[in-house]
């Protein structure tokens, strides 16, 4: 299940890629299959090391070429171990609503971006997310839970704040808002409720099998109530400045 779209990213076989916040890899797995060299970044070490496997898995199974353009490491979100503009492509995918410091979190996002590169980042909209909260204190109010929702407006400022400029954005995951919830209505642990199970068996067969009857209604859906928000970004062009002589 993929949120952003890796041709408006402009992923080309060969770029060199950084998954910040991955998770268990699905964004990054993607990467490595379009022939891109990923670094798939997570501050968990049980997320490093199951996408490790998985990529190890994947060239057994020769999804990908080779192990040697892929890599997973631990590491922190303020302090990325990398030098100035290394990376093609940068995603972040729904990371910086769990970091306190967000604003920090992108000034090195941006910091290691290239001149000519592009980056997706993606945030849980505002208007569902607000749904789940006003639902559930437990849906957001758990270690390592959301601590922030995000207006357009604020996001975007934070982000040319940090020296980028959006290009593109979009909606995700329509029919993932009314899943969220119906689970903060029952309990967001409560996965033995039955409407939650056969909602949870509806999302597993749209993301395996893709009908069409879930895909014309994700892309209906998504507009109006998608659960993330996407953005695409370029770093701002660098203004120079012109010393007058006295």
């Amino acid at each position: 299940m993929l949120t952003a779209n890796y041709d408006t990213l402009g992923v080309k076989p060969g770029d060199l890629v950084l998954d910040l916040g991955c998770g268990f890899g699905r964004h990054a797995y993607e990467f490595a299959r379009r022939g891109a060299s990923i670094v798939a970044l997570d501050a968990g070490a049980d997320e490093v090391f199951q996408v490790r496997n998985t990529f190890g898995a994947m060239a057994e199974a020769g999804e990908i070429e080779s192990t040697s353009g892929v890599a997973a490491v631990q590491g922190d979100a303020l302090h990325l171990p990398f030098p100035d503009g290394t990376f093609d492509r940068v995603i972040c995918s729904e990371v910086l609503e769990h970091i306190p410091d967000d604003e920090a979190a992108m000034a090195e996002l941006s910091r290691v971006l290239s001149p000519n590169g592009t980056m997706a980042i993606t945030v849980p909209r505002f208007g569902p997310e607000l749904v789940n909260w006003a639902l559930s204190e437990e849906y957001y109010d758990v270690p390592g839970g959301h601590v922030r929702l995000y207006r357009r407006s604020i996001l975007f400022d934070r982000l040319r704040a940090a020296g980028l400029e959006p290009f593109a954005s979009h909606h995700a995951h329509g029919l993932h808002s009314p899943y969220w919830w119906l689970k903060c209505a029952v309990g967001p642990t409560n996965d033995e409720n039955r409407a939650v199970k056969a909602y949870h068996k509806l999302l597993v067969w749209d993301i395996v099998k893709g009908p069409r009857t879930t895909r014309v209604a994700e892309k209906i859906l998504a507009p109006v109530m998608g659960k993330s928000f996407v953005v695409y970004l370029r770093k701002a062009p660098q203004t120079s400045k012109v010393e007058v002589a006295a």
